[in-house]
């Protein structure tokens, strides 16, 4: 983990208020493990206390890529970066997520803001599998020819219809299931809101799948210091104790989450 002050290089709108901020980042950059993220503090907003979480989106030597939605007053100040402006970070902070158990078949399954930061998870698997993108409409499908280029093949459901098949990412899901598995061991990595988050785990427990999980929780400190990111787990025993999704996480192997107290 390190504190470093970065370069903007360049952002541009992606599509509906979303938008990819490049920097130049030669410490945290090079050590990003895939789902792992940064804490940013927002220029011009002095009176905000608190850092804001960014899942990193791709690392590539000393660059880094964030992904965000234009939704409020601090990301709204971060529309106006510039080229050469300077941004305070942390990172890479948090537990990411795990190498891939040896012939098993992977699945990503993301929501919204997930498709970014499962870029990464797709980039370093050693084989590619199927992508399942859902979003409410056509806009908050992202990054979709970035995953077909690596070779993954990219099922995308919106609630409207307006952009592959009407319904939510579950649905897909399960027709890939009854229809076109074909036995291997599937390891399942999914980001999201957590009611997606809860339904993947489900069905992950009903099919004995690995399912990774990258919980979505109000980080304050981001290091692990001020416990308002904290969730219950199951311990080795059945009991089950609080970790912190900021430091502990923010991914977890489904199985440990006590998902009745979401």
């Amino acid at each position: 983990m390190f504190a470093e002050t970065v370069k903007v290089l360049h952002q541009e709108e992606v599509q509906g208020g979303y938008r990819v901020l490049a920097l130049e980042a030669p410490r945290i950059a090079p050590g990003v493990r895939p789902g792992q993220f940064v804490h940013v503090r927002v220029p011009h907003m002095e009176h905000a206390v608190l850092r804001r979480p960014f899942s990193v989106y791709k690392a590539d030597g000393e660059i880094l890529q964030i992904l965000y939605k234009d939704v409020g007053k601090g990301t709204r100040t971060m529309t106006y970066l510039r080229p050469g402006d300077r941004l305070s970070l942390i990172g890479p902070l948090g537990n990411g997520y795990p190498d891939m158990q040896a012939n098993a078949r992977p699945i990503l399954i993301a929501g919204g803001y997930g498709m970014a930061a499962l870029y990464l998870v797709a980039r370093t698997r050693p084989v590619q599998g199927v992508a399942f993108f859902g979003g409410a409409t056509a806009p908050d499908i992202l990054c979709v020819d970035e995953f077909r280029g690596l070779g993954w093949d990219v099922r995308i459901t919106t609630q409207d219809g307006s952009l592959g098949r009407k319904g939510i990412v579950t649905d897909a899901l399960d027709i890939w299931w009854k229809e076109e598995h074909e036995g291997a061991p599937v390891e399942a990595y999914a980001c999201g809101p957590n009611g997606m988050l809860k339904a993947v785990a489900e069905r992950g427990m009903e099919r004995a799948w690995t399912t990774w999980v990258s919980v979505d929780r109000n980080m304050g400190c981001g290091v692990g210091a001020c416990l308002t990111c904290v969730l219950k787990v199951y311990d080795e025993q059945g009991d089950w104790v609080w970790k912190r999704s900021c430091k502990e996480g923010p991914v977890f192997e489904s199985r440990e989450i006590v998902w009745n107290e979401k």
